[in-house]
């Protein structure tokens, strides 16, 4: 054993990190610290975990301070402030370890529950709404369910739809749209968009000063459009089918129940009843993994500081979503509120009787359903 040669001792701690810093697997790292005492040291003291965390997303940097909660490091006396620099060291590795193994581990992912904040444009408010897209289904109550814009004959004019995260801590990896098929109209066209763009706000506070479902403007660090975006994702091409399409992005996001913003970028269907192009969603999903109840966001002072909240104990446990405070039901509509809703929808009047006849009966509920309204 007398020619053992430790790797960190022989290389330096320059060439020592250089070679650690090209790990990006946390178990590497784990294990790493476990080969000897001072290799443990010198993992902690360089905050290596932490780095990989912010090597993976770079929004964590937000979070200037960690706190450990029920275990006594937060209140044991240490004694000179060496021992203190060790303990908040050795806390601050227990934490980002397994943030780390979060961010990269493949957690079952669930759909996050969202609140509409607004659209750029919509064509009958609030008939066609934002809100119509947070349901899982093209039909609500026999009734079609969707936002659209407003008509434009330039097909490069793009679209918003912009909402707030109701889980407070999570990861999204993915942003699912399924375009609306128009199966009141003549050959049931699909107005989907060119391709999409994904703005997302890590921050937890959306000022919604002077935004409404109707389309004005939300507000935000991008502030190319007054809003605050931490993120931007890359433009993903958006295909012309009624179906629920998955976008992933290139990296998580670590996002604090902030905002995010689908951009709909180019148009490709034109309405017969007015020549002008439209781009109409159905449903948008946000999918991830919740960070909670294992860890916790938490804003202590007036200066906007973020602190990172860790209960090891939590491990093993899940909590619900948060549901959003201002959500109601949605109400029910009449065979006659639903007649006269598609008698203003676009293009109805160009349809011939037997293309009525061809529209499947399951697009407007059961048979049970139609027979007992028909008796009515």
């Amino acid at each position: 054993m007398e020619n053992c040669w430790d790797f960190v001792e022989w290389l330096g701690p320059d060439t020592s990190s250089s070679v650690i810093l090209l790990l990006g697997d946390p178990g590497d790292l784990v294990r790493a610290s476990a080969v000897s005492k001072s290799w443990r040291r010198f993992v902690i003291a360089n905050g290596f975990c932490k780095k990989l965390c912010l090597t993976i997303c770079p929004e964590l940097s937000n979070f200037p301070h960690v706190i450990e909660v029920g275990t006594s490091a937060e209140t044991e006396d240490v004694g000179s402030s060496s021992a203190a620099e060790w303990k908040s060291l050795e806390k601050e590795h227990r934490v980002y370890t397994y943030l780390s193994h979060r961010l990269v581990s493949p957690t079952p992912k669930i759909d996050f529950p969202l609140k509409a904040i607004c659209a750029s444009s919509t064509d009958h408010y609030p008939d066609e709404s934002i809100d119509n897209t947070l349901e899982g289904s093209e039909q609500v109550d026999m009734m079609p369910s969707y936002w659209s814009s407003k008509g434009q004959e330039d097909p490069s004019v793009p679209e918003t739809l912009t909402y707030r995260l109701l889980y407070k801590l999570c990861i999204i990896d993915e942003i699912r749209i399924r375009p609306f098929r128009a199966f009141f109209q003549f050959g049931f066209p699909i107005y989907s968009a060119k391709a999409v763009r994904f703005r997302i706000s890590c921050s937890r506070v959306l000022r919604e000063k002077g935004a409404d479902k109707t389309g004005q403007h939300a507000t935000g660090r991008d502030s190319s459009d007054g809003n605050i975006w931490d993120y931007v994702s890359p433009e993903f091409p958006m295909a012309q089918e009624n179906t629920l399409q998955s976008f992933k992005l290139p990296r998580p996001f670590v996002c604090i129940g902030g905002a995010l913003q689908v951009e709909l970028l180019g148009r490709v269907q034109k309405q017969d009843a007015d020549d002008r192009y439209y781009i109409c969603v159905c449903h948008v999903q946000v999918i991830g993994r919740p960070l909670g109840p294992i860890f916790d966001a938490e804003t202590p002072n007036t200066a906007g500081n973020l602190v990172l909240k860790y209960f090891p104990d939590a491990r093993g446990y899940s909590t619900p979503p948060e549901k959003g405070s201002s959500e109601e039901p949605r109400e029910s509509s009449s065979l006659h509120a639903y007649a006269a809703r598609l008698m203003h929808l676009r293009g109805l009047h160009q349809m011939s009787f037997g293309t009525l006849l061809a529209i499947p009966i399951g697009m407007f509920g059961d048979d049970n359903d139609s027979d007992e309204m028909a008796s009515d």
